[in-house]
């Protein structure tokens, strides 16, 4: 049986234990009275029964299903030829990993050995009778879950209490697992970039103004040591980013103001969603639209000044940018402005204010927090946008202060230092995850910035 049919009677013996369950207590409770003996609604008996039929099933699946290939491969390995289980560890993986292949029909390069075959035939009948005895333990399992909290439903069985506490035991486990793997980014990030700042110091990596991060095979080729200087890639992230905020920040803040204090509720119900399609549009299109309209535009425009423009610039990649991102700052600051209390607006206006008075000087200091973090999001997603930039500003890392030059971003370096084959023990892999940790830093700082305006803020208008 697959794992997704497996999944799937799970799910279906845990339907029927909830109606059984429900059944249940609904019959239990008519004989001793009516339902309203009962501890708990006739639901939460069935939701109890359909958990102690899945999660014990499920947690079963996930443990087998983790563990199966180790436990294979480890005796498939033990009964190798002994000249094969003898191999370094990395060839050993290979001849696993050939194995693997043939038993899920993928093509494995070179001839294939006869004891290859024999232990591939070996490992498929395992895996044969391990999905045979996955299957049954799981099967198993449910069934006797749901038999044995159907016997155990009686009007005092406290099910809500029960149901609540293994829900409660759910969302803690949930966000245990996302703070853990958060650690688990930061950390693996972080021991990267500490082996990258073992060969390249760190102060040259942060204060270094020369990016070129392209390595020589061997020693003797030219350019065989690169230069990692970073400030020219945060230079450009910079200016792109802040390019960008300048476009997406007063329009949507201005569109959000107009949408939620002066539009009619007809033109608000056709204006918010097509503001809102920009959000959707794929950034590649987003980036065909820079690279072939914006730039060229910028470029002719300059020529005719007589401006020196080079064909992709800083400011095509910022102007559209900041064009895809403004919904991201007027929609949330319109919702956060249309949660302002109207007795707040109300009052204003009974002492004299004007609307618009009323609007600057009330409604968005008092939805200020919100507006903050729509910006915030805002920034987020224009530091981490790379399809614009690598089709309208380039990959060039020039250290400059004009948006009519080609620039280029953490993140597009990122991408471009681990496309293809590549060497982890190889500065020019490692410095991608000293960039990222370094964008780390900066995005946490921001987040500080912004949680010091929101706290300022809540305090005077709570």
């Amino acid at each position: 049986m697959s794992s997704t049919v497996l999944i799937i009677l799970v799910l279906t013996l845990s339907a029927i234990g909830y109606q059984l369950g429900r059944k249940r207590a609904y019959s239990l409770g008519e004989r001793a009275g009516g339902v309203k003996v009962l501890h708990s609604r006739p639901t939460y008996y069935g939701l109890l029964t359909a958990l102690w039929c899945a999660i014990p099933a499920l947690l079963i699946f996930t443990a087998w299903q983790a563990f199966e290939p180790s436990i294979i491969s480890n005796i498939i390995v033990s009964d190798l030829p002994e000249e094969i289980r003898t191999l370094p560890e990395s060839r050993l993986n290979l001849v696993i990993n050939d194995i693997r292949n043939i038993v899920s029909g993928n093509i494995v390069s070179g001839e294939i050995k006869p004891e290859i075959q024999k232990a591939a035939e070996h490992y498929k009948n395992l895996q044969s009778t391990s999905n045979g005895a996955l299957s049954v333990i799981v099967t198993s399992l449910a069934l006797v879950g749901i038999l044995l909290i159907w016997r155990k439903i009686k009007p005092s069985l406290r099910a809500r209490n029960q149901v609540e506490k293994i829900f409660t035991v759910f969302l803690i486990a949930s966000s245990t697992f996302a703070i853990f793997i958060t650690i688990g980014i930061v950390l693996s990030v972080l021991f990267e970039a500490i082996r990258f700042f073992r060969v390249v110091p760190l102060t040259e990596f942060i204060f270094g103004l020369d990016w070129s991060p392209q390595m020589a095979i061997r020693a003797d080729q030219v350019g065989s040591s690169g230069a990692f200087g970073a400030i020219p890639v945060f230079a450009g992230t910079l200016m792109i980013s802040s390019i960008a905020m300048l476009v997406a920040v007063p329009l949507g803040l201005m569109s959000a103001i107009y949408l939620s204090e002066y539009a009619n509720k007809q033109f608000r119900a056709v204006a918010k969603p097509l503001l809102e399609i920009l959000a959707g549009i794929p950034t590649v299109v987003y980036g065909f639209f820079a690279a072939l309209i914006i730039a060229p535009f910028i470029r002719n425009l300059g020529v005719s000044l007589g401006l020196d423009v080079s064909s992709e610039s800083a400011l095509a990649a910022g102007l559209v940018m900041g064009i895809m991102i403004i919904p991201f700052v007027s929609s949330l600051s319109d919702d956060v402005i249309n949660a302002v209390p109207q007795a707040m607006r109300d009052g204003a206006l009974a002492l004299g204010a004007t609307k618009s008075e009323t609007i600057k000087q009330v409604v968005v200091p008092a939805a200020l927090p919100g507006i903050v973090g729509g910006v915030l999001l805002a920034v987020s997603r224009a530091i981490g946008e790379t399809m614009i930039v690598v089709m309208a500003a380039g990959l060039a890392a020039n250290l400059t202060a004009n948006p009519l030059q080609a620039v280029t971003t953490v993140t597009v370096q990122i991408v471009t230092l681990l496309v293809g084959d590549q060497e982890f023990d190889s500065p020019k892999t490692l410095a991608a995850f000293a960039l990222g940790l370094l964008l780390f830093a900066v995005t946490l700082i921001l987040n500080i910035i912004a949680l010091y305006v929101v706290r300022k803020y809540r305090e005077q208008y709570e």
